[in-house]
């Protein structure tokens, strides 16, 4: 009589699976040697109307001593730690050196570049990884910014330092789980008691929240119901931060969900310049200039990883850069950064000359965001099947845009800031929820 096998089928098929089941995959340039993947980072061949010549020397060195940094020491990784959705902890020494962070901020050992130079950087980091270059704009263009436009003396000289040289890390939480576009609606309340304040409610999507030193906090007072900035250390009792998972962008950025449950903030860490929702505009300006030139980077990462591709990739006896469709979809790709170089170089001098407007650095992250996006998405199928893998950038590049795009005011919201300035009719509520007219 045969005894039925008491063993389940899962255990069952394990035993009887062959070990080359459980070989590591292959090496990429192995498996694919017809073409370089981009941890070996192609030249850049996306400057085909020689912007670069708009650049002052000074921001033309920033432009090659990041872009060098980050195509030696960021793209041999970079897949490696976004299909891992862990950041690479190992870089951030490297990228402190680079003397970028603090941005334009003059002073407290802070680079001072211009707005110009300090774009250029954040998207040469983005044309490599833009993972990278968000947690540089949130550390540097948000959380710096915020402290020094908004900080006192002391605060200054006490934090900005340490955050320029990246030896202390820092995010900014604004975004709160049922208020992103309505950010100035933002529940989280901060009390005033003896010798300081007590913050409780919620962030959400906040970048660098699960690692950094110290949190920048916009929070309701409760007494004025006006808007205050505090700075909250990362082992405050009552503070707690964890990560999102699952996210199909930015893998590499540790976004969070921030719980603060009566946590006490002393009166030196608060904000003294942040008395209202308008006084975060000021530090908004600057970081949406900059969030502009993330696409841009993006795009010309893209390019160049394209532009390398085709040339290697053989299909049908020829190179596919010999066909004239793929020259048709990657010319237009190198049209639309052109234009977006041009608008985003444009809107660094309008802010300069301190002519730029809020309707103006909206049109300019909404747009560049939009050409960017369809730029990618040509640069997708021009890879076909290897379109789809990191290994190739632009499968990664392609998820990481979707963020971006969101982000900094989605591309809808900043369409409607540049629509209100231009006919002086908001249009942010619908008409049902507008206060009547008495006339």
């Amino acid at each position: 009589m045969k005894v039925p096998s008491t063993r389940t089928q899962e255990e069952m098929y394990k035993e009887a699976k062959s070990s080359y089941f459980d070989l590591p995959a292959l090496d990429v340039s192995t498996a694919f040697p017809q073409a370089t993947p981009a941890s070996d980072f192609p030249t850049c061949a996306s400057d085909y109307y020689q912007l670069d010549d708009l650049l002052t020397p000074e921001e033309k060195a920033i432009r090659m001593k990041v872009r060098e940094c980050m195509e030696k020491e960021v793209a041999p990784i970079m897949t490696k730690y976004w299909e891992k959705a862990e950041f690479p902890f190992e870089v951030i020494p490297k990228l402190g050196a680079l003397h970028i962070s603090g941005g334009t901020i003059k002073g407290y050992g802070c680079p001072g570049l211009s707005i110009t130079g300090s774009a250029v950087a954040l998207a040469e980091i983005a044309r490599v990884d833009a993972s990278c270059s968000t947690f540089i704009l949130v550390h540097s263009s948000l959380a710096m910014l915020t402290i020094a436009l908004c900080g006192s003396e002391i605060q200054k000289q006490k934090y900005l330092p340490y955050l320029a040289e990246l030896s202390t890390v820092a995010c900014w939480g604004l975004t709160e789980p049922d208020y992103g576009s309505d950010a100035s609606a933002l529940r989280t309340t901060a009390r005033k008691v003896e010798g300081g304040w007590i913050l409780d409610g919620q962030k959400r999507w906040i970048g660098n929240s699960t690692f950094a030193d110290m949190l920048v906090i916009f929070a309701r007072n409760t007494a004025t119901n006006q808007i205050n900035g505090f700075i909250v250390k990362k082992d405050a009792p009552g503070l707690q931060a964890t990560k999102i998972e699952n996210k199909i962008g930015l893998r590499m950025v540790q976004n969070g969900d921030i719980l603060l449950k009566n946590v006490f903030v002393p009166d030196e860490d608060r904000l003294p310049g942040v008395n209202s929702f308008q006084d975060t505009s000021k530090v908004l300006a600057v970081s949406r200039v900059m969030v502009s030139w993330q696409p841009i980077g993006i795009a010309m990462g893209v390019y160049d990883m394209c532009h390398r591709y085709l040339k290697e990739r053989k299909q049908f006896g020829a190179p596919l850069a010999a066909f004239q469709i793929n020259q048709q979809k990657l010319v237009q790709m190198l049209g639309n950064i052109q234009a977006m170089l041009l608008v985003g170089w444009r809107l660094c001098k309008l802010y300069e000359s301190g002519k730029m407007t809020p309707g103006q650095a909206s049109l300019g992250k909404s747009w560049i965001s939009f050409r960017a996006r369809e730029t990618v998405s040509l640069g997708r199928e021009l890879l076909g099947g290897n379109g789809i893998l990191a290994d190739f950038l632009v499968a990664k590049a392609f998820c990481d845009l979707e963020p971006i795009y969101t982000y900094e005011g989605t591309y809808d919201i900043n369409t409607l800031v540049t629509g209100r300035e231009i006919t002086g009719l908001p249009s942010f509520k619908p008409a049902t929820l507008r206060p009547k007219s008495r006339l």
